[in-house]
């Protein structure tokens, strides 16, 4: 395996299938011209790695590949299927028709400038250095991120945390309601992933909501119109250099018939951020008290762009200023694009990330149409 390459895709999820794809499509050849890597031991992105109840009736949707449609990857009467089976099965099929040639299992650890004078982290060379655990050092001239956000769950600090005596976890580490069943569960967070345990578990025991802000529900259908509207307020904030925030703070939560039953048990009775946690439960700040078992951290994920810190391309804010024309290029830095970041987060975002990126940094190498 030789390892210089035109360009690196670190990730192969949803983002960086995509932009294999067009690479491919552009002239370029895998493991030839380009390389992509990813740290999991089989194909499907973050998908295989989600909670067993997650099936293809209760996730919001999957959103086709391009050149290859979801639905005749499955067979009928599947809508039972669990998420984490079925969309790795679709990528692996996916891989295999457009030759991708995805390297596995590898962790790209830092990524650093190669200049005249030997390596830096501190300045713009021609080549960029990954250093991985298994494939050693790649160099490459151009590099398209898309490592997503699972790596990083994100948990807020709360006095008294860690003096809880009972059991803490994240989204990211759950499997099954059954397993908290006689216990007392608070769930924190707001998002689609938090509503969606939030149902599943108050079937069987109880359970407190609570969330930093009110949430904001929404009859009406989540048209295309709404979704431009969402992500264009999410590109505009990275588009200026400032972290990316939550598509679902902009779209809110729409109502449906398991939200609706949920609301009928009594399930979405919101309760504002409680001040700190004690060993037995948790205190809000006028004395309030709520014993519990178990605090549930839905509470979402950051980006996972550790590997990149070396090459600075964090504002003062600790933003990323993003250009191009779906905001995927690194503005300090044209030869990065991060995909899968700010508003190409949800799935058919990146399928439109994908393109871009390789269509854009093709381009400012001049390569690519090499047939």
């Amino acid at each position: 395996m030789p390892t210089d390459f035109d360009i690196l895709v670190i990730g192969a999820g949803q983002a960086g299938l995509s932009a294999g794809y067009h690479l491919r499509r552009l002239g370029l050849r895998p493991e030839v011209d380009f390389l992509v890597v990813d740290h999991a031991p089989g194909p499907g992105g973050a998908w295989q790695f989600r909670w067993p109840s997650l099936t293809l009736s209760t996730v919001n949707r999957v959103h086709d590949l391009p050149g290859m449609s979801f639905a005749e990857t499955l067979p009928p009467g599947s809508e039972s299927a669990q998420a984490a089976t079925a969309v790795p099965h679709y990528y692996e099929l996916y891989e295999k028709r457009f030759d991708l040639r995805v390297r596995r299992q590898v962790s790209v650890g830092v990524v650093c400038d190669r200049t005249e004078d030997g390596l830096r982290c501190d300045g713009r060379g021609t080549v960029l250095n990954a250093e991985t655990d298994t494939a050693g050092t790649i160099r490459v001239r151009g590099l398209i991120n898309g490592t997503g956000t699972w790596e990083r769950p994100f948990i807020p600090r709360y006095r008294g945390q860690e003096n809880f005596a009972g059991r803490q976890l994240h989204t990211r580490d759950y499997h099954t309601a059954e397993e908290f069943a006689g216990k007392h569960v608070v769930i924190v967070g707001g998002g689609i992933s938090a509503v969606q345990l939030l149902d599943e578990i108050s079937k069987v025991t109880t359970t407190t909501w609570v969330t930093r802000t009110e949430p904001v529900f929404r009859d009406a259908e989540f048209t295309d119109e709404a979704g431009r509207a969402a992500v264009a307020l999410v590109e505009d904030r990275v588009r200026n250099g400032l972290p990316p925030g939550s598509v679902v703070s902009v779209t809110g939560l729409r109502w449906d018939d398991r939200l609706r039953a949920a609301d009928a048990r009594g399930a979405l009775r919101r309760q504002p951020m409680f001040d700190h946690v004690e060993p037995d439960g948790v205190r809000w700040a006028d004395g309030t008290f709520q014993r519990a078992d178990v605090i549930l951290w839905a509470t979402g994920f950051r980006s996972a762009l550790d590997h990149l810190a070396p090459l600075r391309l964090r504002g003062p804010g600790g933003g990323i200023t993003m250009t191009g024309r779906l905001a995927t290029q690194v503005a300090v830095d044209p030869r990065i694009h991060l995909i899968g970041y700010g508003p190409s987060a949800s799935t058919i975002g990146a399928n439109r990330a994908g393109r871009a990126a390789a269509v854009e940094l093709t381009e400012y190498l001049g390569i690519g149409d090499r047939g």
